[in-house]
């Protein structure tokens, strides 16, 4: 683990593609540096083509909590609430390990959205974040508290996408 002196606090949000596809490509650029990154998946429970390439990353971990498929948000089972505490829990004894460089919390925002995790449960997290630990958090829906107080802030909107004309996610480009 290189431990630098000062580490920040990123939210990639907003609307538009690309969220997850940031923090990914941040773990990849920062494995090429002998890097570790922890990543924990909120609410993604499916197989995407990125973590079959880096599952054979040595530099790079990745869990998955939860599954957005069997989510509703008026109908929240306290059984998904407790998969997503599980999935914080373990980031939280990644983070303090010292064994990672970096944390990403993908799709952290929209567990907080469907009420998965409170903003509390959150909050305590950025707490307890040791100063050399790089902090990703994705997702639509970042809550204003969350956006404050990271250091970096990354808005994506969706401009024009193909999805719009009825294109269907292929596999390699979009999953």
């Amino acid at each position: 683990m290189k431990q630098r002196s000062k580490a920040f606090v990123h939210v990639y949000t907003g609307e538009g593609k690309g969220k997850t596809s940031a923090a990914l490509g941040l773990a990849l650029r920062a494995s090429g540096h002998k890097m570790h990154t922890y990543i924990v998946q909120f609410m993604k429970g499916t197989h995407y083509g990125e973590l079959e390439a880096l599952r054979d990353n040595p530099f790079i971990t990745i869990e998955q909590y939860g599954d957005v498929r069997c989510i509703r948000r008026e109908e929240v089972a306290e059984e998904h609430k407790a998969q997503a505490r599980e999935g914080l829990l373990k980031a939280k004894e990644a983070m303090l390990s010292s064994q990672y460089d970096i944390v990403v919390l993908d799709e952290i925002n929209i567990a907080i959205w469907f009420g998965l995790l409170t903003l509390d449960e959150v909050n305590a997290f950025l707490d307890a974040r040791p100063a050399y630990i790089e902090l990703i958090l994705t997702g639509r829906r970042a809550p204003q508290e969350i956006i404050d107080r990271a250091d970096l802030v990354t808005d994506m909107r969706e401009v024009k996408h193909y999805f719009q004309d009825g294109v269907k996610a292929r596999d390699g480009i979009e999953r």
